[in-house]
């Protein structure tokens, strides 16, 4: 039960944080890997959010719109453009980001060292039961 109130509470957060940032849920998905990752070429982002090419390109096309990041040729194919996230942008979300991974990290250290590993076995095992659950177990 607990562990599916964490699933919707990020849910919640990052509508908050998307809403935040005037963008909607698809978009704040590749802002989260524009974050995480720098700058993609709109290929991998239709990879990693597994849609089409023609919807990364209507993805990227809304978050230049709002400001949130720019396509830049890419360095090394002359054919190519890269996404890049805007830094006011990373540092908007990040100042949401932070407070709650530092919250989170907190909670952590509240636990001695073999509380933390069975906490950690057992998200291992929660993840391995999430993969098998995929058409493509081990693909996440």
């Amino acid at each position: 039960m607990l562990l599916r109130q964490v699933l919707d509470l990020t849910v919640q957060l990052e509508s908050d944080i998307g809403s935040e940032l005037d963008v909607n849920r698809r978009d704040f998905e590749a802002m989260q890997q524009l974050v995480m990752s720098g700058p993609l070429s709109p290929t991998e982002i239709a990879r990693r959010l597994d849609v089409t090419t023609a919807a990364a390109t209507v993805i990227v096309d809304r978050l230049v719109a709002v400001g949130h990041v720019s396509r830049q040729p890419h360095p090394r194919d002359r054919r190519g453009v890269l996404v890049v996230p805007a830094p006011a942008s990373i540092d908007r979300a990040m100042a949401r980001i932070l407070p709650l991974i530092a919250g989170v990290d907190r909670a952590l250290d509240g636990f001695d060292d073999d509380q933390q590993a069975a906490i950690t076995e057992y998200l291992r095992c929660v993840v391995g039961v999430y993969q098998e659950q995929l058409p493509n177990p081990g693909a996440a």
